[in-house]
């Protein structure tokens, strides 16, 4: 599994996963050779938990120019090394490479938060898809209800929920826990039983359609 961060506004899954990463999707895309795996993970960090990450590019300039070609040859090299590939893509529809994140991906997994203005950026996405020609993925999207805060939410996250269910193939709330709110790098032996109980849910939901066809990168 290696995750990718592909986020044109200088993404922080690198950081919240390993602390920091001395190579960058950039930097695998310039590589000379990448036909074999020790190649390709001189250009990955790995957390504690043995995923494997690729962080994105430091530079703002640079971040911005990461279109969907680049996109589509960073997946064509990991795909032939990895069995799945995370990416961490932000929220800008309109980013050149999110046509290439579309194109390629079997399943979204979208995150709102338990509050009014995040559930409805969240069914805008979905409406966006649906206007583009993404039904499908749509459809197939997996909604996370990640709360960020202590307390109890202001809205009704059950009816959030039954309203996300209408539209996607499933919907998992994760609820607050203190350490992912710190911002630092995620120690998964931290979290709070309920937390690690939800992410796990989730990631069996989201494994549950590992078994449809692949996507390739090439043109």
């Amino acid at each position: 599994v290696v995750a990718v961060d592909a986020n044109p506004d200088l993404g922080t899954l690198a950081q919240r996963a390993v602390g920091s990463t001395s190579a960058t999707i950039r930097d695998l895309l310039d590589a000379h050779d990448t036909s074999r795996y020790p190649q390709v993970r001189a250009f990955t960090d790995q957390a504690a938990s043995r995923l494997e990450v690729i962080g994105s590019e430091r530079d703002p300039a640079v971040s911005e120019a990461f279109s969907q070609l680049d996109y589509r040859r960073s997946v064509d090299i990991l795909q032939h090394h990895y069995n799945v590939i995370l990416t961490d893509c932000g929220t800008g529809l309109m980013h050149s490479a999110m046509a290439g994140v579309l194109d390629l991906a079997n399943v979204l997994v979208l995150v709102t938060s338990p509050a009014l203005d995040g559930a409805q950026s969240a069914s805008a996405t979905l409406d966006w898809l649906n206007m583009h020609g993404y039904d499908w993925l749509a459809a197939n999207c997996v909604v996370v209800i990640s709360s960020s805060a202590p307390g109890k939410p202001t809205i009704d996250t059950a009816k959030l929920a039954d309203h996300f269910a209408e539209r996607t193939r499933a919907v998992h709330a994760i609820p607050y826990d203190r350490h992912l709110a710190e911002g630092a790098v995620v120690d998964l032996e931290r979290l709070q039983p309920t937390t690690k109980k939800a992410y796990q849910q989730l990631a069996a939901t989201v494994a549950e359609d590992f078994s449809t066809w692949h996507r390739h990168a090439a043109w």
